[in-house]
């Protein structure tokens, strides 16, 4: 969202795939995601990421044979996981009045105020760091262990994102988070598909 600080706390829904939305982190089988090694790294890697962001809380995520999805949740003051604390404590209190909804969930720049988008704290050096540590073992992996190789770079450029505005929206986009691996035959990252799904959580 323009002009968003996206260092603020707060709840966002990402999404990030791989160059060329190449398959490399496993495949479907009867509706259930099947990790390779390097799908089981890049799970790994982001469950650690609290570890590097002590301000970072993670909530629902799937790691899909060409992207990944997660809701984040960014805190300035004592880990708040649902539902453990209010919505008014962890929810975006954003007037919607002021954005246009249907269209946020975009590509976020790299090259933007450092504030707004890779300052410190931000999820965009969050996304930064989880793509540079991943890249790093997954060319470890290809060395060692015989991974797939890729072509350029193992992510795409940037990443999507919307603000998790409430609970009712929270809950859905879990939802759909859970239901990927089932709804995989019509998944926009599914090549063989080649659809966007209507009820995805952007689509508002």
């Amino acid at each position: 969202m323009q002009g968003w600080d996206y260092s603020r706390e707060g709840v966002y829904f990402l999404t990030i795939c791989t160059h060329n939305r190449e398959y490399l982190f496993g495949e479907i089988i009867d509706d259930l995601i099947h990790l390779n090694a390097s799908g089981e790294m890049v799970l790994q890697t982001w469950e650690e990421l609290p570890d590097r962001f002590p301000f970072l809380d993670l909530d629902a995520r799937v790691v899909m044979p060409n992207h990944f999805h997660a809701i984040v949740i960014l805190r300035r003051g004592e880990s708040c996981i649902r539902p453990a604390c209010a919505p008014s404590q962890n929810i975006m209190q954003v007037n919607h009045s002021d954005i246009a909804v249907k269209g946020e969930h975009k590509v976020r720049p790299y090259k933007t105020t450092p504030a707004l988008g890779t300052g410190a704290g931000s999820i965009g050096r969050i996304v930064q760091g989880f793509k540079s540590l991943t890249t790093r073992q997954y060319l470890r992996g290809i060395k060692e262990s015989g991974w797939p190789p890729f072509k350029g770079k193992l992510w795409q450029r940037n990443y999507y994102e919307r603000i998790i505005r409430d609970e009712e929206e929270w809950e859905r986009i879990s939802d759909y988070i859970a239901a990927n691996p089932i709804n995989w035959a019509m998944d926009r990252e599914n090549r063989e598909a080649g659809k966007i799904r209507a009820d995805e959580p952007w689509h508002v």
